[in-house]
């Protein structure tokens, strides 16, 4: 069963991002990505975060997230985790089989820097790249399907260990009719299709505050 996070004057809690180019927030400035954005919100709210500690770059498919995650300085344990990872996996024609057990050992990391507490571990889908001016002379309907199977395998897997599972996939797919949610470079998502991300992770993350509503609201005794 999941323990809350119980809140005092002087707390202060911390976020972890592991992912790739859609966590760091390719081509946006740091503060429009969707960790610090998320932080914003949480700040807005009332609850003392800290500066996300993000590890992500750009092109990173999962073994290579992995070796980041290994060589990076990290608390032990986080209030929050998220995990976005994928995207390159499809581009660079990887297996899926490599992608569910890379991924599963990913999650299990992820549960592990969380103490463990499956409603402190949110998954976030792979975006769908193809709908994007950068991917103008691709089979956009093949990317659609790649992705797709993606997602199917790590919402699978998210549902097996209990964790929230957020799936933005559709709202990146609206960048193909409304090109302020795409970033400059035409391929990645703007601050903007950030802050929708951010808004729709909001309630799964005060969810584990106590006085506090799915809405991010103080709620009364």
């Amino acid at each position: 069963m999941s323990q809350p996070l119980h809140e005092a004057a002087d707390s202060t809690y911390t976020l972890l991002s592991l992912g790739d180019s859609y966590t760091i927030g390719e081509s946006v400035p740091a503060a429009e990505n969707f960790p610090h954005q998320l932080v914003a919100l949480l700040r807005g709210k009332g609850l003392r975060f800290q500066e996300p500690d993000i590890v992500a770059k750009t092109g990173w498919t999962t073994d290579e997230l992995q070796d980041g995650i290994s060589g990076a300085a990290l608390r032990a344990k986080y209030d929050i985790v998220t995990l976005l990872i994928g995207v390159n996996n499809q581009y660079r024609g990887r297996a899926l089989d490599e992608y569910r057990h890379q991924f599963e050992e990913l999650l299990q990391r992820a549960l592990a820097f969380a103490g463990q507490q499956p409603s402190h571990v949110i998954v976030l889908s792979i975006p769908d790249w193809g709908v994007t001016p950068f991917a103008a002379d691709r089979d956009r309907a093949s990317i659609a399907r790649d992705i797709d199977a993606f997602n199917a395998a790590n919402r699978a897997i998210s549902a097996n260990y209990g964790v929230h599972y957020l799936d933005i996939t559709g709202l990146t797919r609206e960048a193909a009719s409304e090109p302020l949610l795409v970033a400059g470079d035409g391929l990645h998502p703007s601050g903007r299709e950030y802050a929708h991300w951010s808004a729709k992770l909001l309630p799964l993350v005060v969810a584990n505050f106590p006085g506090m509503g799915s809405d991010g609201i103080k709620t009364e005794k």
